[in-house]
């Protein structure tokens, strides 16, 4: 029998890491949580101390056993469950119900399944930190006092077999209150003017920098554009530069993943998760953009052994979020030589992702040149505007490029070359009818990036929270067809201008959240009687008290006591009624 037992959450990661500690270690799997507060009854002691009640899950019962039996025969027991707060919990519950001797007991954490990684851990263990586990608790019991209480009203006053929770309910308040924006949106008109010119053989465009407001004005400019003379009247040019992005956290992973590969948030942290434990990438929920020095150095030498030195420049990312849970390291690749894996193709496609973004954080700026042309407009009072721009070294651009959430932006193209009093050739002008967009919709990806810009839930609560919302059916993610509309269209070519209607499907919706009937009335029931709850501050407020009590500045049983008693009031009141 191995003298040393060293438990982890998966069997994956137990396979991994049994292969770098040898023969005198046998490595097990908890398969997750072993033990959870009781599921008759509340399982929590509102009149004792909010003291909880756990026991351990019918369905690990067999896994406990054996576990037990595995610690009686072993020397030392290793706890190498993960290392944030849901991590910590489980080697705590693991401890206990296992009646562990705690001198024989040990702690050990590492941020990616490495033999290098777990060698470290296995000669550098801690005890358990019972501000994560007092953290993990506090968010456990707030929220099954949450759901214990407010799911029966929500059965009584409007429809049983409902649900409620402290960061779902928010999370469909956001997708409402979208919803109601975009209903109660009007659109407003206006005409974009875009000008064709033949410089000396090539042809580029121009535009008014604002909109014409009605069809009046735009056939007026237009007119006065048929009898005028064009010509360069200012060129300005000016350096410029981009510069890359911060490695992934978990937001931006999630964000990016659904922008680049259309992978939906769950489906992307599975994903990672499988790539963590097979010991890719290091660990996947965290909302640090820090690099170790390990990692800098790894990515300066592949850099410049692919790229060459002038490709490199070394940066330091400061994570913005003060609160930022248990910050160790961005996601990344924990071997930069291995630009790609084999495998199945999602894996391979995200690992790339991970790859290419976290290399190109440390790699040169773009340099660019910008060029702004104004065009005068002989016979008219507005002048039309080009803009271009030139690479001049692509920089961390050779490998990548983050994405955005708007599709709808327009990219600069290249000038020729253009000197100032130059005369311009117009081959054809257009004035189209355009209007205003209703704020869109929210993806799984924006979603996410909403509750982290607002401090709603952590990089461990975004996928469970968005599949919960789905499952509940009080969000659904679907495509929508678009509805047909008239647009006017004028153009001036060869001195003739001819104006006409033409038509376009606007309001598309590719797999945007759209809240139900149901979700909408459960949402308005939450925000009428109890505010508190469904407010977004509040909500952010509770997720900071939770990294208070991470860091050992806050008592958890008094963070609950003072949420507790006047959220029961509110719930009695609003039975009573």
């Amino acid at each position: 029998m191995a003298k040393n037992l060293v438990i982890v959450e998966s069997p994956a990661k137990a396979k991994t890491i049994e292969k770098y500690l040898g023969k005198d270690y046998t490595v097990r799997s908890s398969i997750g949580h072993i033990r959870d507060l009781v599921k008759k009854g509340l399982g929590v002691d509102t009149e004792n101390n909010f003291e909880p009640t756990y026991e351990i899950s019918p369905e690990k019962k067999a896994v406990v056993k054996e576990l037990k039996e595995l610690a009686k025969k072993a020397e030392v027991v290793w706890l190498a469950t993960d290392e944030d707060r849901e991590g910590e919990a489980i080697s705590w519950h693991l401890l206990e119900a296992l009646k562990l001797d705690e001198s024989k007991t040990r702690r050990v954490v590492y941020n990616e399944i490495t033999k290098d990684a777990i060698l470290k851990a296995i000669n550098k263990p801690r005890s358990i930190d019972f501000n994560l586990v007092n953290a993990q608790q506090a968010r456990r019991v707030l929220d099954r006092l949450v759901g214990f209480e407010l799911s029966p009203v929500l059965w009584r006053k409007v429809k049983p077999s409902l649900s409620a929770g402290r960061v779902q309910s928010v999370a469909v308040r956001l997708i409402v209150e979208r919803e109601r924006e975009i209903q109660n949106f009007v659109a407003v008109s206006s005409f974009r003017v875009v000008a064709y010119f033949d410089a000396e053989g090539s042809v580029f465009q121009a535009t008014l920098l604002k909109n014409l407001k009605t069809e009046a004005e735009a056939n007026a400019f237009l007119q006065k554009s048929a009898d005028s003379i064009f010509s360069v009247v200012k060129l300005e040019r000016k350096p410029a530069k981009k510069s890359p992005v911060a490695p992934f956290t978990t937001s931006t992973l999630q964000q990016e993943a659904g922008r680049k590969l259309g992978y939906a948030v769950g489906q992307t942290m599975s994903i990672a998760q499988r790539l963590y434990e097979q010991g890719y990438i290091t660990y996947m929920r965290t909302d640090s953009t820090n690099l170790s020095g390990f990692a800098l150095d790894g990515i300066r030498d592949e850099v410049v052994k692919s790229y060459g030195s002038e490709y490199h420049n070394k940066r330091i990312f400061r994570t913005k979020n003060k609160d930022a849970q248990e910050a160790h390291e961005a996601i990344r690749p924990t071997d930069f030589s291995l630009h790609e894996i084999e495998g199945e193709y999602q894996n391979k496609k995200l690992y790339e992702l991970i790859w290419k973004r976290a290399v190109a954080s440390q790699m040169s700026d773009a340099q660019l040149e910008r060029t702004t042309v104004t065009i005068d407009v002989s016979e008219a009072e507005k002048d039309l505007v080009a803009k271009g721009e030139v690479l001049k070294f692509d920089g961390f651009l050779k490998l990548y490029l983050e994405s955005t959430d708007d599709d709808q932006e327009e990219e600069e193209g290249m000038l020729p070359n253009l000197e100032n009093g130059q005369e311009l050739i117009l081959t054809n002008m257009n004035a189209r009818e355009r209007f205003t967009k209703h704020p869109a919709r929210y993806t799984e990806s924006s979603l996410v990036k909403a509750m982290e810009d607002r401090g709603i839930g952590r990089p461990s609560t975004y996928a469970p929270t968005i599949s919960t919302i789905q499952k509940r059916t009080y969000v659904i993610k679907e495509e929508r067809d678009g509805l047909e509309r008239e647009y006017k269209f004028m153009t001036l070519e060869g001195g003739h201008l001819n104006s006409m209607s033409q038509k376009e499907i606007t309001g598309a919706e590719k797999n945007k959240l759209f809240p139900t009937d149901i979700g909408i009335l459960v949402n308005d029931f939450l925000v009428q009687n109890f505010s508190k709850i469904v407010d977004y501050g509040f909500t952010a407020q509770v997720e900071q008290q939770f990294d208070e009590i991470a860091q050992g500045l806050k008592d958890w049983k008094s963070m609950i006591d003072s949420f507790y008693h006047p959220f029961h009031e509110n719930v009695e009141e609003t039975i009573e009624n």
